[in-house]
């Protein structure tokens, strides 16, 4: 799309019109653009503890803590592996986002996390009807989401700094590797999809998850129109993970997690970045603090959602 294309992107979304949100080299270009910004955030690149070793009792041993509160987009794929051309999912097609959250974090205060509805409305250039947030990641990636995310939400040039996107494998993986994570359940939830060679099957009550459990918790949705039942269902499961994870054994497990779940990432956060924020997540105070977006009453069976008309941007802002 060149500069000079009429403006008219995201107008679905509300009162805003959203010009010049997306263009033609933002997935190419925008990926790389923001790494010099942080050098107030970790001013030696890379810069890593090379004393003391893990102790459970000061996180500050793992790695040195950001100097600032970070930024991270979350995006989670409804593939099985990063990479995968295909979801294994309902409907069958290219993978999409099936999870997006912003992530902010400061080893001073509560980690913040900002839930982004994957089933928001974008209206894309050359597109007849709009189309989901979820659905723009096999169009342009990473740069694409990141850049729009940025503009719905009204969040500055160079925000979220970095970003991770995580597979269902990985998931597993993480939950795996802290040791399983505790939940207690209002509700039993069960359901067999042979179409997907997908199953679940959790009890209501208080129970530790392992890796395959956790991905049917989050994964479940019983209607189209429920995602809001799902985003509620993965705030328990990230509350469980940050409790997993300042566990006294929490600190004993990161290298060797970060290491694990490389393979199943695609992240522009270095291996020793990824050490600093999860010291600083384990010195910061409870609990995190949840954030939902102000939607727009459904209409009918709309699937897609709008942001509440008259809300005031930022819809996330600093505290």
């Amino acid at each position: 799309m060149a500069p000079s294309e009429p403006k008219r992107l995201l107008r679905w979304l509300g009162e805003r019109s959203w010009l010049g949100v997306v263009r033609v080299g933002v997935a190419a270009l925008g990926v790389g653009l923001t790494g010099w910004l942080l050098t107030s955030v970790w001013p030696e690149p890379d810069r890593v503890a090379r004393s003391a070793p893990p102790s459970k009792n000061d996180p500050a041993n793992l790695a040195p803590f950001p100097e600032s509160p970070v930024t991270v987009l979350v995006i989670g794929l409804d593939s099985n592996r990063v990479g995968d051309f295909t979801n294994r999912a309902a409907p069958k097609g290219p993978a999409n986002a099936d999870a997006l959250m912003l992530l902010r974090i400061a080893a001073t205060k509560p980690v913040q996390v900002l839930q982004i509805p994957t089933e928001l409305g974008v209206q894309l250039p050359n597109r007849d009807a709009p189309t989901s947030l979820a659905s723009l990641w096999p169009v342009g990636g990473v740069g694409l989401l990141r850049d729009v995310i940025r503009e719905i939400i009204g969040l500055p040039q160079g925000v979220p700094q970095r970003y991770v996107v995580m597979s269902r494998a990985g998931l597993r993986k993480l939950v795996d590797g802290l040791g399983a994570v505790e939940v207690t359940l209002v509700q039993s939830y069960r359901r067999v999809d042979q179409s997907q060679d997908y199953t679940v099957n959790l009890q209501a009550g208080r129970q530790r998850l392992n890796g395959l459990q956790a991905e049917q918790l989050v994964r479940h949705r019983s209607k189209p129109e429920n995602d809001a039942n799902r985003r509620e269902r993965q705030q328990i499961l990230l509350s469980a993970l940050l409790d997993q994870l300042k566990a006294p054994t929490g600190v004993g497990t990161v290298s060797s997690l970060v290491k694990g779940l490389e393979p199943e990432l695609e992240t522009n956060l270095s291996r020793s970045e990824q050490l600093s924020l999860a010291a600083a997540v384990i010195a910061s105070p409870t609990p995190a603090q949840m954030t939902n977006l102000p939607l727009a009453d459904r209409a009918g069976n709309q699937t897609l959602r709008q942001i509440k008309p008259g809300t005031s941007r930022p819809l996330w802002p600093r505290p």
